[in-house]
């Protein structure tokens, strides 16, 4: 397995290639994941002046036969987010060692109890009313699939996933693996597209989506959000 070093708006040097490679030494990722497929580095800047502190962001994706484990982090120097971004990489793959030898010893907790602890779920509302907003001339830029109107800056960034049903305490887990605040799946027991997401603390909302056919009639928008 190699460990595959790209820049996205930005050159990577060669001395950060070698030491991309001294930091993640392949012999201690194997130990803690024998299975590991693919491992990827990405480098960008940010040329914002507001954001020099920031303004070198590390992101790691490691895919396995398991979950994919990423980890990311942004610093004013771009070792400086390699070293924080491998050492949340390095947490997240002890935290799934850990559970692959547990899972052998007590089993799998079961979902039901999972949503149980979930305070809150969320459910788009496909009734709702969107308030009318007044035409204004103004110039429009395609991006791909989307039309803009007005002046950016927007960034778009798409990207596809397979994704096999899963439970929702799965789906909780790897949102955590990834390092995001919410996580995309297809639930295993209602088939919907769904989102959990992180609220405050250490609550979790859900969102599912529901597709209904409307018959001899116009069909209205539905929307949801995150929030709440």
């Amino acid at each position: 397995m190699d460990i595959v070093v790209k820049g996205r708006k930005t050159e990577v040097p060669e001395r950060f290639r070698k030491h991309v490679a001294e930091k993640l030494k392949l012999d201690k990722i194997q130990k803690l994941d024998g299975k590991v497929i693919s491992l990827d580095v990405e480098v960008s800047k940010e040329h914002n002046p507001r954001q020099a502190d920031r303004s070198d962001r590390v992101e790691i994706t490691l895919r396995s036969r398991g979950p994919v484990i990423r980890a990311e982090a942004a610093a004013a120097d771009p070792y400086v987010a390699l070293d924080l971004a491998a050492s949340k990489l390095e947490a997240r793959m002890r935290k799934q060692h850990d559970k692959r030898h547990t899972r052998r010893g007590n089993g799998r907790i079961p979902a039901s109890d999972v949503a149980a602890a979930v305070p809150e779920a969320a459910r788009i509302n496909g009734t709702g009313e969107l308030a009318a907003v007044a035409e204004q001339t103004v110039p429009t830029t395609r991006m791909g699939p989307l039309e803009v109107k007005g002046e950016g800056p927007l960034v778009v960034r798409e990207k596809t996933h397979a994704a096999s049903p899963m439970p929702l305490d799965q789906a909780l887990y790897e949102m955590e693996l990834v390092g995001h605040d919410f996580y995309l799946f297809v639930d295993a027991d209602t088939k919907q597209p769904s989102v959990v997401y992180r609220r405050h603390a250490y609550d979790y909302g859900v969102i599912h989506l529901e597709t209904e056919a409307f018959v001899g009639e116009e069909a209205g928008g539905a929307g949801g959000s995150l929030g709440g």
